[in-house]
């Protein structure tokens, strides 16, 4: 398993992360701590979760589920200094933590305290806020940006307010680093300027979705991430399953997150299947399994950092993990692009 390093934090992660948004719904406490177990023997070191896991479906009384099911593992097993460990704090529209109060430097210790109360750990590796305040184009909102509905001043005084208070975390020995998730290349550049005046800890990592079909990091963030030292965390890096070719002439396998999540999060559609066929039949041509042909293209990027890739059963987590042992030819690569110039935004 090949190692990077997080931001310029100096902590090295796995370029595979395992994700456990399954845990407490899809996957019971046990299949949590197998997967676990199973990663870990393969190479990754890295676990990513939030405080409103689990998903699939989302509810509020199941808030925190699968911060608990990770915390059991670590009491059981002991194993804490083995583990990279990244959480996120929930803001504004999730009810089901703080009833959607926005991130703010009283809720930053709030949500903190629960999750290492919950993770059974004393410290966080990686403490990402999991969408911002001001809102997020991610998961097909198709964000309007509408600038008269944005305060730039009171913005940027939340952005130096909030690092004030995760630089008291930091000081109190309850975080180590800093990341963001479904940010802007926008935002990103101001939590690095405001940091970097001295303002509080530097952002390490962005954590947005990203796979073949979904390339929109391509853009302005590459370019950042690049120049600026802070690594992708890629989600969905089979997009939400299509990748896998299991959902293509209308299968719907029981137990699927199709079969709960009937349109993906707004990724199912005509153009998005005919994008998959692309990709699957490139896979065929080459003699590559499509899943480990999408995780092992996301380690070719030159701003990644490391692909979070989740499972419902342990043949999936043993298939995935593959992927590490894959490397993708100069000829793939120029498939893969030539089918990218196809189907640039499926959906």
């Amino acid at each position: 398993m090949r190692m990077t390093t997080l931001g310029r934090t100096g902590i090295d992660v796995s370029s595979l992360c395992l994700g456990s948004m399954t845990w407490g719904t899809q996957n019971t406490e046990a299949e949590g701590h197998a997967q676990i177990d199973l990663a870990f023997d393969r190479g990754i070191n890295f676990v990513d979760t939030a405080e409103m896991y689990p998903v699939n479906p989302i509810r509020p009384e199941t808030t925190g589920r699968t911060e608990e099911v990770i915390g059991s593992w670590l009491a059981r097993t002991g194993r804490r200094g083995d583990m990279v460990l990244a959480t996120k704090h929930s803001g504004i529209g999730y009810k089901g933590a703080r009833d959607g109060a926005a991130i703010s430097p009283q809720t930053i210790p709030e949500a903190i305290d629960g999750s290492l109360r919950r993770l059974q750990t004393d410290v966080i590796d990686l403490y990402q806020l999991h969408w911002p305040n001001r809102g997020s184009y991610m998961f097909r909102q198709n964000w309007r940006y509408d600038p008269s509905k944005q305060d730039r001043a009171a913005t940027l005084q939340h952005m130096q307010d909030a690092l004030g208070a995760l630089q008291r975390e930091v000081d109190r020995g309850t975080i180590r680093a800093f990341g963001l998730s479904n940010e802007s290349a926008w935002g990103t550049s101001e939590w690095l300027r405001l940091s970097e005046a001295g303002g509080g800890p530097r952002v390490a990592s962005i954590q947005n979705e990203y796979s073949l079909m979904c390339r929109m990091y391509d853009t302005d963030l590459a370019e950042l991430s690049v120049n600026e030292d802070v690594g992708l965390l890629a989600f969905s890096p089979l997009a939400a399953g299509l990748l896998t070719g299991k959902y293509q002439n209308g299968a719907v396998p029981e137990g699927s997150r199709m079969s709960i999540n009937g349109d993906l999060g707004g990724r199912k559609g005509d153009r998005a299947f005919a994008a998959v066929q692309a990709y699957l039949d490139i896979a065929q041509r080459h003699e590559l399994n499509p899943v480990q042909m999408a995780l092992a293209w996301c380690d070719t990027r030159p701003f990644m950092c490391s692909a979070i890739f989740g499972a419902t059963t342990m043949d999936q987590l043993e298939l995935a993990l593959g992927a590490a042992d894959v490397t993708l030819s100069d000829e793939v690569i120029r498939e893969i692009d030539k089918a990218h110039r196809a189907h640039p935004m499926p959906y």
